[in-house]
């Protein structure tokens, strides 16, 4: 008998194996016709709140709710909303204007889904962990909440991760994943990172986490890949490679390394010589990922952009088949 999958309440995160599965399932049919299902949100709105900037995520939602027959409506809340007071109980005689029980409502009321987007601090270790920003909207708006990326994960993007390994993969044996540290100049979130290694877990590839020491990620995330910090070890044999820089967890938000070596090129890959390389954008060019590797054929990163649309269009689909 086939497991029943419960029906989400909201998309935030790995659930299950058998979701997982069904999501990529749904994703690549509404790749193959993006109108299969246009009527199913007729009448119906998606507010993507975005507290955080956006160029993918924006569009590609957008599109996803189009396909789906529904209206989306973008509000850029850092820009053209009122300052939201987030604590509880505040006395808000300071520069907040608007609290958000009351703007969470009101959004919630207008729109039959919620897409927020809240980025973290990276001061605040333990507001971060618990998506406190994220998880306020969640509390007060009454509607299914779709993650546009939040303190500690991005699942729309992992989503789109996995459809891009299902279609590009045709072997019988797991196929070895490496999500490798890559350098940057600015200290960047963990999200990305540690979603893709919660969902390429959960669908149970192999997966090698590499990185220099003290970039450690949470092991709420990673428990369960193999941790090698001789990039050249891990690289061995390797199915397909994703680029993410990340700043330091234990050490919070610092930048402890910016080693030049890191940065992937194609004399990387003589040991996994038809490796993929995967990332999912923006890239800061020939620092991150260079131009042979961006440009050539190993590079699966266009294919990852445009599956954003039909990540999106699935999870947006599942939830409103709960209304």
């Amino acid at each position: 008998m086939a497991n029943i999958i419960q029906p989400l309440q909201h998309f935030t995160k790995f659930e299950s194996l058998e979701l997982g599965n069904q999501l990529i399932e749904q994703a690549l049919a509404y790749k193959a016709n993006p109108a299969l299902d246009q009527a199913k949100g007729a009448g119906k709105r998606i507010g993507c709140i975005f507290l955080n900037p956006s160029l993918r995520t924006r569009v590609s939602t957008q599109l996803a709710a189009l396909n789906l027959g529904m209206e989306p409506i973008v509000l850029n809340m850092d820009k053209e909303g009122w300052a939201l007071e987030m604590q509880d109980g505040a006395v808000m005689n300071r520069g907040t204007v608007e609290h958000i029980k009351d703007a969470a409502a009101v959004l919630g009321s207008y729109f039959d889904i919620l897409a927020i987007r809240a980025f973290p601090s990276l001061t605040n270790k333990e507001e971060d962990m618990s998506d406190f920003t994220f998880s306020q909207f969640v509390k007060y708006s009454g509607v299914p909440v779709v993650s546009l990326e939040s303190a500690t994960r991005h699942p729309l993007q992992s989503l789109a991760d996995q459809i891009t390994i299902r279609e590009n993969w045709s072997g019988k044996k797991k196929p070895k994943v490496v999500l490798t540290w890559g350098p940057h100049i600015k200290a960047i979130p963990h999200a990305v990172a540690n979603s893709f290694a919660e969902w390429t877990l959960g669908m149970d590839h192999d997966l090698t986490i590499t990185h220099p020491v003290g970039y450690e990620l949470d092991e709420a995330f990673t428990k369960g890949a193999t941790i090698e910090y001789n990039q050249s070890k891990a690289l061995e044999d390797a199915d397909f490679v994703y680029v993410k820089n990340w700043s330091s967890f234990n050490d919070y938000g610092k930048i402890l390394s910016t080693d030049a070596s890191w940065m992937l090129t194609e004399n990387h890959f003589e040991n996994a010589k038809n490796a993929k390389v995967m990332h999912c954008l923006p890239v800061r060019r020939n620092l991150e990922l260079s131009d042979e590797i961006l440009d050539g054929p190993r590079s699966l990163v266009q294919v990852q952009a445009k599956n954003r649309v039909f990540a999106a269009q699935a999870a947006i689909s599942h939830l409103l088949g709960n209304k």
